[in-house]
C-alpha cells in the first residue's frame, strides 16, 4: 500500500507564491516519478510538473518559469514552489507517484489565487 499525503494550499492574491508538498509512504520503489497535477472546475485534470527519482523534470508551459519542483528522494517527499500566482493557477493541485506499472494519487489540495 502506498499512501500520498499532500499539504500546503491555501487563499493566496496574485502575485504571490505558495509551496506545496506531497509525502509518500509504505513500498515505495527506488525508481520513480513524482508529480503535481491539477483540475480546474469544468475542466481536465492536467499536468503541472513532474522530477523522477533520477532527477528528471518536465514542466507544463503555463507554469515554467514560475513554478519548480525539487523532491527528497530519501523522504519520498515532493515540493511545488509556486511564484508569480495568477488566477487561473486556482485549481485543485494533485500528487501523483508513478511507479512502474502502478500509480498512486493523493486526496488533493486546494490553491486559490485572487485577482
Amino acid at each position: 500500500q502506498v499512501r500520498l499525503v499532500e499539504s500546503g494550499g491555501g487563499l493566496v492574491q496574485a502575485g504571490g507564491s505558495l509551496r506545496l508538498s506531497c509525502a509518500a509512504s509504505g513500498s515505495i520503489f527506488s525508481m520513480n516519478v513524482m508529480g503535481w497535477y491539477r483540475q480546474a472546475p469544468g475542466k481536465q485534470r492536467e499536468l503541472v510538473a513532474y522530477m523522477s527519482s533520477l532527477g528528471g523534470t518536465n514542466y507544463a508551459d503555463s507554469v515554467k518559469g514560475r513554478f519548480t519542483i525539487s523532491r527528497d528522494n530519501a523522504k519520498n517527499t515532493v515540493w511545488l514552489q509556486m511564484n508569480s500566482l495568477k488566477p487561473e493557477d486556482t485549481a485543485v493541485y494533485y500528487c501523483r507517484l508513478f511507479q512502474n506499472p502502478y500509480e498512486y494519487w493523493g486526496q488533493g489540495t486546494q490553491v486559490t489565487v485572487s485577482a
